[in-house]
């Protein structure tokens, strides 16, 4: 072979090298196309974000410094997954519990994990406000089975490092990833990924075939467990399947609420464990009522835990009937943008087109629809052709009032006429935020635990993200477009209303953590509020 002849041979095999190797990338673009897409991302999100300036003060980050730390990592990125979790990590950098990032077709690809729990649970230590610490707080019936001989786990054992790492610093890196609005709420969501996996929620440098724990016994003395992930429904969990609430027995349990009956004929207290303000929940609440009228309990106090609760809509409809106090609900409002001028035609078009609305049968309303209509026509296009940022401040998304209202709205013609003590925690957030905003900042009754977990926003919206350049599609990517106003007039993203009484959760109090609230619920009314 001539020296040239065997030059062109080098040029070609690097040349089918290159070739193979930008095949294999050509997901993630090139350089150029990535960097503009960090650029699309960035600038839309300075004009669509309807941020929270309460929220960053208060967690002490600038969200739009924060996403510019992540720009390296998309001009960086090698393949699929390393651009995924660079736009996962400039997302989570608003802090915002709501918004997430998934994949799309066509778009960026992972490799599938097998899905899995291992057979142990843990739950945060809230003795230090800043500090992370988790413990073990319930385990399956069976752990024994996947523990080496002699060694035994114990509910309050501390986590100490976490598939090798230390737990503090797994937490420090694992955070940039997590979506969350207060670190109360973190510290749960945290706590609550470590048994896990498969979901995509970090990258997979954090995890193992296997969970590898270092734990510490309250002695000090520490030790390693190895635990495999198994089909969740599987796992039978111990202290999951506990009776809740001493001295109660249940009477019902609707998708919104179970009900609770107190044994003592003396005790003039319900308990409502309250599952999430979903779908039936303006049925529910209407059973609730007719069957406390038939059974004269509506002049019962009422302890409503809500420690569990997920979000949903229509909590203003059941403060009406648990309440017997006028208050004033939660406002909101759009900003005004080209994903707002896309809300207000989708909404005009299911408006037009939707028997719901129709009939006035839409769940998430007390009327047909019309009230948001009109501040959309009347208020909300006219600003965003004035060129503002922001709408009006209205009831919250005109469900229970039109936007002309004050949004003071009266107890229902039947309704509960007790005390209210409502028990929070930082597991949940959304509607659940607002209630406990009504609850709290109207004064309607006693609140104690720990504060929600602090997200909430008017509306979403979405998009399925494209190379500016390519016009490949990447993911599909979110963007919090209004503020839930609290009735004390503050913006609640970031921003939960405080309880009355701080009962943090602990390493030290878990194990009686719900009935030690029950019985300080129950205390403070027989005192008085």
């Amino acid at each position: 072979m001539t020296r040239y002849a065997f030059f062109l041979f080098i040029l070609i095999i690097l040349g089918a090298c290159t070739s193979s190797s930008t095949e294999e990338n050509s997901n993630i673009s090139t350089e150029e196309d990535r960097l503009a897409l960090f650029e699309y991302i960035y600038n839309k999100t300075l004009e669509r974000e309807a941020f929270s300036p309460i929220k960053e003060e208060k967690l002490g980050f600038d969200a739009k410094v924060e996403m510019m730390k992540v720009k390296e990592e998309f001009l960086n990125a090698r393949n699929d997954e390393e651009l995924y979790f660079a736009i996962q990590k400039m997302s989570a950098a608003r802090r915002d519990r709501h918004l997430s990032i998934d994949q799309v077709e066509g778009g960026l690809k992972l490799e599938s994990e097998k899905k899995g729990e291992a057979p142990i649970r843990f739950l945060p230590d809230y003795s230090s406000t800043e500090d992370i610490s988790v413990f073990i707080a319930d385990v399956t019936e069976n752990i024994k089975t996947f523990l080496p001989e002699g060694i035994q786990v114990q509910l309050g054992d501390q986590v100490v490092a976490v598939n090798g790492r230390k737990l503090s610093d797994y937490f420090n890196e694992a955070k940039d990833y997590i979506r969350y609005s207060t670190l109360n709420n973190l510290k749960w969501n945290f706590a609550g990924m470590i048994n896990s996996k498969g979901s995509h929620l970090l990258p997979p440098r954090f995890y193992d075939d296997n969970l590898s724990l270092t734990l510490k016994k309250e002695n000090g003395e520490e030790y390693t467990v190895k635990l495999p992930y198994l089909p969740s429904d599987e796992l039978k969990f111990v202290e999951a399947a506990r009776h809740p609430y001493p001295g109660y027995t249940k009477a019902f349990e609707k998708q919104t609420y179970h009900l609770y009956l107190p044994d003592d004929p003396k005790n003039k207290s319900l308990v409502l464990w309250w599952y999430g303000f979903r779908e039936d929940l303006t049925k529910d609440i209407d059973y609730l009522i007719e069957y406390a009228d038939e059974n004269n309990l509506l002049d019962y106090n009422l302890i409503i835990d809500l420690t569990d609760s997920r979000g949903g809509s229509r909590g203003a409809y059941a403060v009406q009937r648990l309440s017997p106090k006028p208050f004033k609900t939660t406002f909101g409002n759009i900003r005004l943008s080209d994903m707002a001028a896309d809300f207000v035609e989708s909404r005009e078009a299911a408006y037009a087109d939707s028997q719901e609305f129709k009939d006035g049968t839409e769940k998430e309303t007390d009327d047909d629809g019309s009230w948001l209509i009109d501040w959309l026509r009347d208020d909300v296009v006219p600003r965003m052709k004035a060129g503002e940022d922001y709408s009006s401040d209205v009831p919250f998304k005109c469900a229970h009032a039109p936007h002309t209202s004050d949004g003071i709205l009266q107890p229902a013609e039947k309704h509960f006429t007790g005390k209210l003590v409502c028990l929070f925690g930082p597991k949940g957030g959304s509607h659940l935020d607002q209630f406990s905003a009504i609850v709290n900042d109207n004064d309607l009754g006693y609140t104690l635990g720990m504060p929600s977990g602090g997200y909430s926003n008017t509306w979403e919206g979405e998009e399925v993200l494209k190379f500016p350049i390519s016009g490949r599609s990447v993911v599909s990517y979110m963007w919090s477009i209004g503020h839930t106003i609290r009735p004390n007039g503050e913006i609640l993203e970031g921003n939960p209303a405080m309880v009355d009484e701080y009962i943090p959760l602990t390493r030290e109090n878990f194990r009686n953590y719900g009935p030690s609230l029950l019985n300080k619920a129950q205390e403070i009314l027989e005192t008085g509020l």
